[in-house]
């Protein structure tokens, strides 16, 4: 259906210079009203609301905090990247070589138990706490105690086998009710 307008130009009842020239005059006296009530309020002391900015700002300040929060997750992710870049530095530059071991160890990492081989020297610096076993990628390694201890403070996870020094054994061994009984050397868990 065609516009009033469209209809008495179609009809032949007014031009379209009329037409025009009137469509014009209804705008101007539009955006007179809007002019006159803005002044109105401003004399009377009302504050005008432009909601279209009210609705920008709203959004810059939400697209702000987005972005102040993925920044925080960037930075909270290279740091933890940086730690992580320290622990494999400590350890590949730590780690003790146990490639003639022919004793199996076993250990449990998380809740599987795993399996690597040692020597006895080295067995026994583990089981007096003197060395430490950590992981290590997908792998394990053997650092000395002072090692681990850095490696602890920057994540606690990556220890895996950390035995108590030889003075804190003996006073185990006092209060040991079995202490009488020899353990077989071949007893292996």
């Amino acid at each position: 259906m065609a516009s009033l307008k469209d209809q008495l130009l179609n009809a032949g009842l007014i031009d379209k210079s009329k037409a025009d020239r009137a469509e014009q005059e209804l705008r101007k006296q539009a955006h007179q009203k809007t002019a006159n009530a803005q002044k109105k309020a401003k004399k009377a002391g009302e504050v005008i609301v432009d909601e279209a900015k009210l609705l920008a700002e709203k959004v810059l300040q939400e697209k702000a905090e987005r972005s102040r929060e993925l920044n925080r997750i960037q930075r909270e992710q290279a740091a933890q990247k940086a730690i992580q870049a320290q622990i494999k530095q400590l350890i590949s530059l730590n780690r003790i070589d146990r490639q003639r071991g022919d004793i199996a160890y076993q250990f449990a990492d998380g809740s599987k138990i795993k399996k690597i081989y040692l020597t006895t020297t080295l067995q026994d610096q583990l089981a007096y706490g003197i060395i430490v076993l950590v992981k290590f990628g997908d792998g394990y390694e053997l650092v000395p105690k002072q090692v681990a201890e850095k490696i602890a403070q920057r994540d606690a996870a990556c220890i895996l086998v950390q035995n108590a020094g030889s003075t804190e054994a003996s006073a185990v061994e006092e209060e040991d009710p079995y202490a009488d009984y020899k353990i077989p050397d071949d007893l292996m868990w």
